[in-house]
Order: C-alpha cells, then sequence, then structure tokens
C-alpha cells in the first residue's frame, strides 16, 4: 500500500527531514510515485484525492498472515494490512454487522471518533488488539489518520519528500524513491491526526522525542520518535457537547 498526503493534510514532522538529502523528489508531481507503484505492483489502484494526495493498493505479494484490505465507505477511503484479533468485540462494541472485516471496523472507529464518540483517539486505537498499520482519509474533513500496532508487526514505514509531503508505504524501496534519506519505519505504537500530528497511543500523555536514525554509511536517515518519560502533554480539552466541531479539528 502507498499513500502520499499534501503537506496541507498531512504535515510530516521536521526530524524526518534528513540534511542534504538530494536523493529526494516530488512524490505527487506528474505522478512519479504512483507511477512507480504501478510498474512495480502490476493490478494496483490508485485513488486520486485531487489537491490532497493519493492512495494505491495491491493485493500481489502479500502475506497471507497478515492481508492488506481497502473499503470506501461515506467519503472514507481506508487501507489497512493485518490482522484484529478482537474482531467480535470491536464489531459488538460499533454497532457492526457479523460481515464486517478488520477495514471496516476502522473506519467506524474513526466514524465514532470524527462525531464525538465518549473515547478519545488513543483509547481507541488502544482497543484494537492485534498486529497492523493502517492509513486512513477522511474526504469531507481532509485529513488524515494513521497507525501501527503496539510491536510494529507489520513493516509500514513514512519519509517526508523534496516538497514536505507526507509519503507512506510497507515498501521501504517506494518511500526511499520519494523521499530519498528522509524516511524512517513508522513508530509502533503511535498513530498520526492530520491537526495533531503523531502521538503514542500506550503513553498519551508524554511527548514523543526525535532520534536522528544513522544508515549504515554513517549519514542521517530521517529519525525514530522515542516516548520522553520526562515530558508531559497539555491537556487539549476536547469538548465533547455543544457545538464543538469533530474530533479531528482537536487532535
Amino acid at each position: 500500500m502507498l499513500a502520499v498526503f499534501d503537506k496541507s493534510v498531512a504535515k510530516s514532522p521536521e526530524a524526518l527531514q534528513s540534511p542534504n538529502n538530494d536523493g529526494a523528489v516530488s512524490a505527487l508531481k506528474d505522478g512519479f510515485l504512483a507511477q512507480h507503484f504501478s510498474s512495480a505492483h502490476s493490478g494496483s489502484v490508485t485513488i486520486n484525492l485531487g489537491s490532497s494526495g493519493f492512495l494505491a493498493y495491491s493485493s500481489e505479494r502479500q502475506n497471507p498472515l497478515l492481508p492488506r484490505l481497502f473499503a470506501v465507505v461515506d467519503d472514507i477511503f481506508c487501507m489497512f494490512q493485518g490482522h484484529i484479533e478482537n474482531v467480535a468485540h470491536l464489531k459488538q462494541q460499533y454497532g457492526l454487522n457479523k460481515t464486517a472485516n478488520e477495514v471496516i471496523i476502522v473506519i467506524e472507529a474513526y466514524r465514532t471518533l470524527r462525531d464525538r464518540g465518549p473515547y478519545p483517539p488513543d483509547q481507541v486505537v488502544k482497543d484494537i488488539h492485534g498486529k497492523f498499520a493502517f492509513v486512513l482519509y477522511d474526504s469531507a474533513s481532509k485529513s488524515a489518520f494513521l497507525a501501527s500496532d503496539v510491536d510494529g508487526s507489520v513493516p509500514f514505514f513514512w519519509g517526508t519528500d523534496s516538497e514536505g509531503h507526507l509519503v507512506l508505504s510497507d515498501d521501504a524501496d517506494i518511500v526511499k524513491q520519494g523521499c530519498g534519506k528522509s524516511f524512517a519505519p513508522f513508530p509502533k505504537g503511535c498513530f498520526f491526526t492530520s491537526s495533531g500530528g503523531l502521538r503514542s497511543f500506550e503513553h498519551p500523555r508524554n511527548e514523543l522525542k526525535p532520534v536522528p536514525r544513522v544508515d549504515s554509511s554513517g549519514e542521517v536517515c530521517g529519525a525514530n520518535f522515542k516516548v520522553d518519560s520526562e515530558s508531559k502533554k497539555v491537556d487539549s480539552g476536547m469538548p465533547r457537547v455543544g457545538s464543538a466541531a469533530n474530533w479531528s479539528q482537536h487532535y
């Protein structure tokens, strides 16, 4: 799977940008990265999100234990890879029918949050037990939501291209094509939202500290993000009642 979001939708962390990164290109210009993905994955499907970017999906060469799924529900697009262990519980929690699969569960969880559900985003992601990574785009609010499980069980990488757009994929080589050395594995146990940036769902009160990532040649190659036990986030005080906007405007 591959997603490229314009920087107006998802601003990549500055720490991902490596100095002297001559290998980065514009992932969106002339459909460069979408074409590269299509040539590397026969039978792939690309979804044009207009000025917001694009999503690309392929079912070939996938791990049968960590399958890829794609769905669109009410202008919410989601790519999911992995396996959720507590599917039955989550179906009941969100009032879904028996045929709902993992990607539908993630979409419904997001929709519940967007419409001011009773739990903060970190708790909703934490309630998903299993091995997973997902990328979700809400075309109504032009916002992105992505996450990886606590063990980083599914290969999932992110980076920033030459124009500061966010690139995400389960294929490290695809990310390198667009981002050069400005990429890294997506932090395990974390989620990212357009308005709130990167957060740990295991330690939502703590800040995340970037640690420069050095490759085998000794050059800085993006950054890893670690929970900073010394610092605490200020409670956003997200309103749940009244005329407040949806949660995605507060996180």
